[in-house]
């Protein structure tokens, strides 16, 4: 029997993550125009720089957000504290973090550019991205309330927002400064993370409260509040920033090994540019459905958890797994099927046909392992996640390592993120199912 409370939870559920995957939809789709514009302003060669410095700004990413915004989202969702102090009291924190980064940013780009992804070009778009961190954080965090309060209607309407005012960027300033040259395009690429992301604060503190006012008394950390958001922000960003790491160092090691087994840097370039900037985005297209059902699923479980109500937190978890895989395998099929004329529709090239047809079957395990990372970070298990975490990446790096050294090109670099995805995938699971 399903009481009255649970049926209101379990509809509130429903609705936010009907809305998050229409929302999630739009913007994917807004994605795509994006990154077929993008793709035919700066050509392979452009994509393949930018693919090189994103293992950094995911990592930068990672590291500037510090898991505040899902510390935010579970202590929003319990509703024990005054969410104005303990949104705005994060503020001050998280820019001190950002100013840290830009200032390393700015001393270590050279030698990054140069010694470590030893593509000179990379340099101005090194510099681009911690101007763009704090945008990122502060945005974040604002979505981490609404996401705690179950309003995702601001979510939506800010991500679409963002991402015509980012088109409109790219297709208005890459030709610019594609006159001044390649890598200078590549850096405004990034830049334009500035006009969307300000564009999406606004929009959010529009959504605020009309009691939320801003003072300045606010803005001083509350300590009890900054040592619950730490207590579960800190393996939430362990586990972000050891996936970000392992990232970081993907091209590096792969650029290392296969330069020096023989292989030239402009086919090291071009199929990693394939992989990472056409399969890889077309494997995480229907990612965004499962990430829109983690979202709705983390102030859920939280609530949940917090009250005791083991059962029903179990049954949302079945249901965001079951809803998951209902959209992934029929998705994963079609791409196997129909690889030629998806990449020619979307991206106007048949390559990396198949890479794409060898990791499609693997990625269905991906789409599950979304929803099972929330459930562990919304269940206080944060910590699991991030061992699990760990311990792909270690695996991952291995055998790319190694497989790399057999003379088999970027194959490596699939075989080692398929196992990775196996492996994780299982270990959360497990994880899950244990806490029960």
């Amino acid at each position: 029997m399903i009481f009255k409370g649970e049926k209101r939870k379990l509809s509130k559920f429903i609705k936010s993550t009907i809305i998050l995957i229409i929302g999630g939809l739009i913007t994917k789709l807004m994605n795509m125009v994006i990154k077929i514009a993008t793709t035919r302003l700066i050509g392979v060669e452009g994509m393949g720089l930018y693919m090189l410095i994103t293992p950094t700004f995911m990592l930068l990413i990672a590291l500037a957000q510090f898991g505040f915004p899902i510390a935010i989202s579970k202590l929003v969702s319990e509703n024990k504290k005054n969410n104005r102090l303990l949104v705005l009291g994060v503020i001050p924190i998280s820019l001190f973090l950002n100013f840290l980064i830009i200032l390393s940013l700015l001393i270590l780009s050279p030698y990054l550019s140069n010694n470590v992804l030893k593509e000179p070009r990379t340099f101005y778009a090194l510099i681009a991205i911690g101007l763009v961190l704090p945008f990122i954080s502060i945005s974040n965090i604002l979505r981490g309330y609404f996401f705690g309060k179950e309003k995702m209607i601001p979510h939506v309407i800010s991500n679409i927002t963002e991402d015509i005012v980012r088109f409109i960027a790219i297709v208005v300033g890459v030709p610019i400064f594609l006159i001044k040259g390649l890598e200078y395009a590549v850096a405004f690429l990034v830049l334009t993370n500035i006009f969307s992301e300000l564009t999406s604060i606004l929009i959010l503190f529009f959504f605020l409260p009309k009691n939320f006012k801003l003072e300045k008394k606010d803005f001083i950390p509350n300590k009890a509040y900054i040592k619950d958001i730490l207590s579960i922000s800190l393996p939430s960003t362990g586990s972000r920033l050891i996936g970000s790491i392992g990232y970081f160092f993907e091209p590096i090691i792969i650029t290392y090994v296969l330069l020096k087994v023989g292989y030239s840097n402009h086919y090291i370039l071009t199929e990693y540019g394939i992989i990472t900037g056409y399969i890889m985005p077309f494997l995480l297209m229907p990612s965004f459905f499962t990430t829109a059902i983690s979202n709705a699923l983390i102030p859920t479980v939280s609530s949940a958890m917090a009250n005791n109500q083991k059962e029903y937190a179990k049954g949302k978890i079945n249901q965001a797994l079951f809803f998951s895989l209902i959209i992934g395998v029929p998705i994963t099929i079609i791409f196997m099927a129909f690889p030629e004329i998806l990449l020619k529709a979307i991206y106007n090239t048949t390559v990396g046909i198949t890479y794409l047809r060898i990791l499609a079957p693997i990625f269905i395990l991906y789409y599950i392992q979304i929803p099972l990372t929330s459930s562990l970070q919304a269940m206080g298990k944060a910590k699991a996640a991030m061992n699990g975490t760990l311990q792909g990446i270690i695996i991952k790096t291995i055998i790319l390592y190694v497989f790399s050294s057999f003379k088999i090109g970027l194959w490596g670099l699939i075989i080692a993120s398929s196992i990775n995805i196996i492996y994780v995938t299982i270990h959360h699971l497990k994880c899950v199912y244990k806490s029960f």
